[in-house]
């Protein structure tokens, strides 16, 4: 639908208090072109951060000279790769602050304890403890998935608008890791209406067939992460779940309150 005559451009991000304008719109655009799925137009930027265009091909000119930006053959522009250095190092960092709080979920559940982060498209995992029981999941820190068959993408995607949530799908297609893979837009998003109302995720045997998982998001993290807890379906029952949801979610505050402490946020 057009917008009406009425209606006005979104206004550019006022500058904090002691901020530099011109860093602050930098970071924001870039922030623009990962939530976009990593790759945007100038008109794109221009109407989604409100800044004029001028002003954003001078910004976006700075950051491919340095590497953060690139120009692809089509005039778009894309997320470069200087940004992955700057990913990797913050991510093992963020992977070493939870260390001790998936350490209480594995202590107080006796299962292995997860984080992950959307990175672009995908769900990767940044850090685990692993349950003590010789019949345990392992899920290797590094590794890349899509969001729509695990219990950590769906606590990750529940408050993204649902038209972001359908372009991403798009981007990766639904396969089908088992039977039980929701493979469909539709299902997904009321997969994802299921997390708002309860509070918390699960992946029922949907990556992987006697495998279940539990996820929460943690509250005001400085990036979208989650926490989970995961092992064998007979163990990670519908009655434990009842435990170990108050649990997550307890956890999932205090990280916050430590990514807070950390000046991370």
């Amino acid at each position: 639908m057009p917008p009406s005559a009425d209606a006005k451009p979104p206004e550019p991000p006022a500058p904090s208090a002691g901020g530099v304008q011109s860093l602050e719109r930098a970071f924001d655009l870039l922030e623009r072109m990962a939530d976009a799925g990593g790759e945007v137009g100038l008109s794109e930027l221009s109407g989604s951060s409100g800044l004029p265009l001028p002003t954003i091909h001078r910004l976006m000119r700075t950051l491919v000279a340095c590497g953060y930006v690139r120009q692809q053959p089509n005039r778009r522009y894309a997320l470069g790769p200087r940004l992955i250095r700057l990913g990797e190092s913050s991510a093992r960092l963020l992977g070493t602050w939870a260390r001790p709080a998936l350490s209480r979920l594995v202590e107080e559940s006796g299962e292995t304890a997860n984080m992950a982060l959307l990175d672009g498209d995908e769900v990767v995992y940044v850090a685990q403890v692993p349950s003590r029981h010789s019949m345990r999941m392992f899920t290797e820190v590094g590794r890349r998935v899509l969001p729509h068959a695990t219990g950590v993408g769906k606590a990750l995607l529940a408050h993204k608008p649902a038209q972001e949530v359908r372009a991403l799908l798009g981007r990766t297609g639904m396969p089908a890791t088992t039977e039980r893979t929701i493979t469909t837009a539709d299902g997904f998003l009321d997969a994802l209406e299921d997390v708002r109302a309860s509070g918390y995720a699960t992946d029922d045997n949907e990556q992987e067939i006697g495998v279940r998982c539990i996820a929460v998001s943690v509250p005001d993290s400085p990036t979208l992460a989650a926490i989970s807890i995961s092992g064998p379906a007979g163990r990670v029952t519908e009655a434990a779940t009842d435990k170990l949801v108050p649990l997550l979610h307890e956890v999932a505050r205090d990280l916050s309150a430590t990514l807070a402490a950390t000046g991370t946020t």
